[in-house]
């Protein structure tokens, strides 16, 4: 049996995620679902609200309020207080900083919320107004939401990885037979070669599954200075932004930069479940190709091989592709998802990656945290 270290740790106490919903009940609001997201990691943890001292909020559609109108909606006294901003790679990054607190001592439990509400139109507004860049140079030119700088980039990662739709259709499949476990997934139905072929096409080469549903619902991560009935503790958070000053092809992530640094903490061969962030099946080959989990001269095959053994486990939750995307809940999605697994099944170590913040052609945010459990 493993012991605690002897040295101060930081322990991902409990986690929390609401259900998915394409189309959210009336009454439904962005503060709602964060506040059932709070309200499910308070029951999972046992603690009390007086208890909580620190939170971090990423949210796209709670404008105009941020984190402290939250403080003050939930009732919480807080010594620590944070507003996410990097979309996919928020739940990575506010961790981060959460994990700093607790080891400075500027709180003690520091509930990190994500989510959002989507209705009509917002999720359009969204991605016409995603940023500047959008705003003046996209939007203008009829270019609409992320899907076709995907399709461009996975055209050339086609090409510079030799990989056919097949192999695309192999990893949205493999997770769709995940997500046939998970009860808050949009989607649970198993999915066939055929029927991932033979769907509408988005924009070349990109179906419509290989396209994220868009969601509403929230996630929730504590993060602690005690464990809770599971003890799982934070290893390593490595990040990389704008690695490459966004002068590259998009093909590689800044993972590529961190990965030799963050696995001298625990040797990935050792990793049982592995979250990668799945807006596009593009993404998530990139991040295995960045980690080292496959290789540029052989991907299809290596690809083939990761799915088939389930060493390690690749988004054992269906990911985002099959559960759905919940705005910026997307960046806790994977960490839920590994928490979940350390709890419950007989893994004991676990790899979450970030990414995201389209700056202009592919996302300009990655990051990586490695939990173990210990029991």
């Amino acid at each position: 049996m493993d012991t605690l270290p002897s040295a101060k740790q930081v322990f991902v106490r409990a986690s929390a995620q609401t259900p998915y919903s394409k189309r959210p009940p009336a009454g439904t609001t962005t503060t709602s679902v964060l506040a059932d997201a709070f309200a499910a990691l308070l029951e999972s943890s046992g603690l009390a609200i007086r208890d909580i001292d620190g939170l971090a909020v990423s949210s796209f559609t709670l404008t105009p309020d941020r984190a402290i109108d939250l403080a003050v909606k939930f009732g919480l006294k807080l010594s620590w207080i944070m507003d996410g901003g990097t979309g996919g790679a928020s739940g990575v990054d506010m961790t981060q900083h959460a994990m700093r607190a607790v080891e400075a001592g500027d709180a003690k439990n520091i509930a990190v919320l994500g989510g959002d509400v989507f209705r009509d139109a917002d999720f359009t507004r969204l991605v016409e107004n995603y940023n500047r860049n959008t705003q003046e140079l996209l939007t203008p030119i009829g270019v609409q939401g992320p899907n076709p700088l995907f399709a461009l980039l996975t055209q050339t990662q086609m090409k510079e990885l030799g990989l056919t739709k097949e192999d695309y259709g192999r990893l949205v499949i493999h997770q769709r037979k995940m997500a046939a476990a998970n009860p808050n997934a949009l989607y649970r139905e198993l999915l066939s070669m055929d029927e991932y072929l033979s769907a509408p096409m988005v924009a070349t080469p990109l179906g419509m599954f290989d396209c994220v549903p868009v969601a509403s619902g929230a996630n929730a991560v504590l993060i602690s200075d005690t464990p809770g009935d599971v003890p799982i503790a934070i290893r390593k958070i490595s990040v990389a932004h704008n690695y490459d000053l966004h002068e590259g092809d998009g093909t590689a992530t800044g993972l590529s930069a961190i990965s030799h640094d963050l696995f001298k903490e625990m040797n990935k061969d050792t990793i049982d479940v592995v979250a990668l962030y799945d807006d596009y099946p593009v993404i998530v080959i990139a991040q295995l190709a960045d980690l080292g989990f496959i290789s540029w001269s052989n991907a299809s095959e290596d690809l083939q091989k990761i799915l088939s053994s389930g060493q390690p486990l690749i988004n054992s939750s269906g990911g985002q592709l099959s559960s759905g995307q919940c705005g910026a809940g997307a960046g806790l999605h994977g960490m839920v998802e590994v928490v979940n697994a350390l709890r419950a099944t007989s893994a004991k170590r676990g790899l979450v990656t970030g990414y995201g913040m389209v700056a202009y052609r592919y996302g300009a945010c990655a990051n990586a945290m490695l939990l173990e459990a210990i029991k």
